[in-house]
């Protein structure tokens, strides 16, 4: 099998049908079934021409144009293992990820960071000369082979390497009934950027696959917008981070006839949220919860909306466990786990078999979150049984942040914690020691991380709160920050 034949072949039948847009305020970008068929063969054609391999991995540092999806399916359909990056990610971040998965080529739009790596180098100006290629044909291979890489966290602080097969593209049909609700007549509108992982499968592979339209808002197209560019188009379907939806409703629109849900993941969804969608549009808001080393397996849908306070049911064909300490199922609370069967599980972090194995029980993948049933069967989740941050759908590791921060001379002991500031919206909080002053620690965290892995709030102690092994206990890190608020509400009133 080839992932991206299947992602292609429902195109072959409605070869006129629009299947994406990207969508300004003036104008909009139309490819139609065919076109991006023959943009996807001819640019497998003309990786190969560069000099790639089946095999070879291609490093992909490009912005958020159709380049993007184009250059990721040509790949895969050649055989070659593309890893998708954030542009964000800094000249540092980058060039830790290129050691890790020491690339063949890096394909690159101009003004994005790249790694110190003897790698070539392939102008992202090239690719439209490629579309225009004979077409390749599909490289074949058996479903257990590497078809993608994508990049998350450890809690260590160091970016994994999370290796994909091609059959992770079956485990995606699980999503259509499990939370979508998709059929071939849908244009699914996604909010995101095209090399989140979020957008890349909900927004744009799993649209193509069943042959509807999928339609992606141009870089600077604010939040507050998209009603306007979705109702223009006549979107069905909105999928977007919750913090999309929030800014959404925020802006004056009205409902328009044809819209019939959202999707939502990458951070929890709050109650209050939904609630306010539901009243402004007549329609509901629909979460999924999945991993990087794992598709969406728990969600709601419009068949059977998650229960209040849910991350709603195991999607059909999934199997999954809440396990106790001694690796059990029940009904919990647990570890929230994913049985090795599943189609969409990883194949591994590279060339860490040991770190692989770590975060298997058995037969049994777990994902670190804990959770519980409820009677009717959704499942709800308690948080991570790790110190994992997430900022604005972003998985971010508090290691990683320390470690960058920690790099200036003055800053002392630096520890980073999630810290809620209001209903399902949290940020990322630095605290340190030493002398050195916010504004040099803000600085510090620009120069060597993305953007969305930076403090959003610098806190100085004279001490770090720590467990009695020695462990930075970052539980009363939010304490100590939730006290300090009190008293300053307290400090405030008349």
């Amino acid at each position: 099998m080839n992932l991206a034949e299947h992602v292609l072949q429902a195109g072959l039948a409605v070869p006129d049908k629009l299947a994406m847009s990207v969508l300004g305020l003036s104008r909009a970008d139309r490819w139609s079934h065919a076109r991006l068929r023959r943009a996807v063969l001819g640019t497998a054609t003309g990786l190969l021409q560069a000099g790639l391999a089946p095999g070879d991995r291609l490093l992909m540092r490009l912005g958020n144009n159709p380049g993007f999806p184009v250059t990721y399916l040509g790949a895969i359909a050649a055989g070659i293992v593309p890893v998708p990056t954030s542009p964000m990610l800094t000249a540092p971040e980058i060039g830790r990820i290129a050691a890790a998965i020491r690339p063949a080529m890096i394909v690159a739009d101009q003004g994005i960071a790249l790694p110190d790596h003897p790698a070539p180098v392939l102008p992202a100006a090239r690719l439209a000369d490629f579309a225009a290629l004979p077409p390749a044909g599909f490289a074949q291979r058996d479903p257990d082979d590497l078809a993608y890489i994508v990049f998350t966290s450890g809690t260590s602080g160091q970016p994994r390497a999370v290796c994909h097969a091609h059959r992770a593209i079956l485990a995606r049909r699980m999503m259509f009934d499990g939370w979508y609700g998709l059929t071939a007549q849908d244009r699914l509108l996604h909010a995101g950027a095209f090399n989140w992982t979020f957008t890349l499968g909900t927004g744009l592979m799993d649209p193509w696959t069943v042959g509807a339209t999928a339609l992606i808002p141009a870089e600077g197209v604010a939040p507050e917008q998209i009603p306007l560019i979705a109702s223009r188009h006549g979107a069905t379907i909105l999928a977007a981070a919750p913090g999309v939806f929030r800014r959404m409703l925020r802006a004056e629109w009205r409902p328009w006839a044809g819209l019939r849900h959202g999707l939502t993941a990458g951070e929890r969804l709050d109650p209050g949220l939904r609630r306010d969608w539901q009243a402004r549009t007549g329609t509901d808001l629909h979460e999924a919860m999945g991993m990087s080393e794992c598709s969406t397996f728990l969600s709601g849908s419009p068949a059977r909306p998650a229960p209040e306070g849910t991350a709603g049911f195991p999607q059909p064909g999934r199997r999954i466990a809440i396990l106790d300490d001694g690796g059990a199922p029940g009904p919990g609370p647990g570890i929230l786990a994913v049985h090795r069967s599943d189609p969409g599980l990883f194949l591994g972090y590279l060339d860490q078999p040991e770190e692989t194995a770590a975060r298997f029980r058995g037969d049994w993948f777990l994902t670190g979150d804990l959770a519980e049933a409820t009677p009717e069967g959704a499942i709800r989740t308690l948080g991570r049984a790790d110190d994992m941050m997430n900022a604005g759908g972003f998985r971010v590791a508090p290691g990683e942040v320390e470690d960058a921060l920690s790099a200036l001379p003055d800053a002392g002991d630096v520890a980073a914690a999630e810290l809620p500031v209001g209903p399902g919206t949290s940020i990322i909080a630095a605290f340190w020691t030493g002398p050195a002053t916010a504004e040099a620690m803000r600085r510090q965290a620009e120069a060597a991380l993305a953007r969305y892995k930076q403090p959003r709030e610098y806190i100085r102690l004279p001490a770090l709160p720590r467990t009695p092994t020695g462990k930075i206990n970052r539980r009363a890190l939010r304490d100590l920050h939730s006290r300090a608020q009190h008293d300053t509400h307290r400090k405030d009133r008349p």
